[in-house]
């Protein structure tokens, strides 16, 4: 069983069974047929629908169609992710950021952040160049900097610590 919620906070309970789905306990009558990359016609009685995936955030489970020209953005909960969140072991908990490690060895091109500043998860963060690259590294999860631990053209070596969280 699946919990669809749509960003105006509609809640459907989803069943797939092997000749059915179920939607709300109630049987969901539809043909889906693919038309292109990302792209499918479903004709639900005497309606019809074009459904583009635009985004798909496998890792929080969200996804953004757009449905006959409107965006919608729904997430989606498995049987696990419910039992977590009825013991009060949800996902949100899980995101709390301590630190952030050097990925590999490199060089600072830049910090982008400062104590006391609060990030959210995918906020830059700082630029590391390594092998030639520039790599823009970013905020793992929501938090308030505690400490910067490097410097501008500072050499890192991987896993050392770059900044700290409260």
């Amino acid at each position: 069983m699946l919990q669809v919620k749509t960003g105006n906070g509609k809640t459907w309970q989803v069943d797939i069974q092997k000749d059915t789905i179920l939607l709300n306990n109630t049987p969901f009558d539809w043909d889906i047929s693919p038309i292109g990359p990302n792209t499918f016609h479903i004709i639900r009685g005497a309606r019809s629908f074009t459904a583009e995936v635009v985004s798909a955030n496998y890792q929080e489970k969200s996804f953004t169609f757009k449905i006959n020209g409107a965006l919608q953005t729904v997430s989606v909960k498995d049987r696990f992710d419910l039992l977590l969140d009825k013991l009060g072991m949800s996902n949100a908990n899980a995101h709390k950021v301590n630190d952030v490690k050097a990925p590999m060895p490199g060089l600072i091109l830049d910090v982008k952040v400062q104590p006391g500043q609060e990030v959210k998860k995918g906020d830059p963060i700082m630029i590391l160049e390594a092998m030639k690259m520039e790599n823009i590294l970013k905020s793992p999860g929501d938090g308030v900097v505690k400490e910067v631990k490097v410097q501008v053209r500072q050499n890192v070596e991987k896993n050392q610590v770059l900044i700290l969280f409260h």
